[in-house]
């Protein structure tokens, strides 16, 4: 091959330039940063979207609700979901629950009403053994 360069070509070529049959390492080079950097954004697409479920880890019903926000955000692409999930997330939702069922205990002693020996009568079977009475007592 012929190593003089054309007449009307530049004298001083840029370094991208290759001569024909050699490697096109610019190429490479964004090929390589290319994927690196797709897996990189996905990485943190993905923990940015998991963001709502972790921080909502510790209270159940609050995370399986949130969970399925997320979900629907990534699978419908609609970002309000997201947020709502997030919202949700940062909010405490009070623990109705417990008080309530302190509070029937506590009206079931007061009444001197006994639920286990009400739920015998009304089935027409005996009186379930009490924790006293299996114990033998002293």
């Amino acid at each position: 091959m012929d190593d003089t360069m054309h007449p009307l070509a530049i004298e001083h070529l840029p370094v991208f330039v290759i001569a024909p049959g050699q490697t096109d390492w610019l190429f490479s080079a964004v090929l390589i940063f290319l994927l690196v950097a797709i897996l990189l954004i996905g990485t943190f697409y993905f923990r940015l979207h998991a963001l709502p479920e972790q921080m909502a880890h510790g209270k159940k019903v609050q995370m399986e609700i949130v969970a399925v926000l997320a979900l629907i955000s990534l699978f419908t692409h609609n970002h309000l979901f997201w947020i709502a999930g997030l919202l949700l997330a940062l909010i405490d939702l009070p623990d109705f629950s417990s008080p309530m069922a302190s509070i029937a205990r506590s009206l079931e002693k007061l009444s001197g009403r006994d639920p286990a020996k009400e739920l015998a009568e009304m089935a027409g079977t005996e009186e379930p053994e009490t924790k006293a009475d299996a114990g033998g007592g002293i």
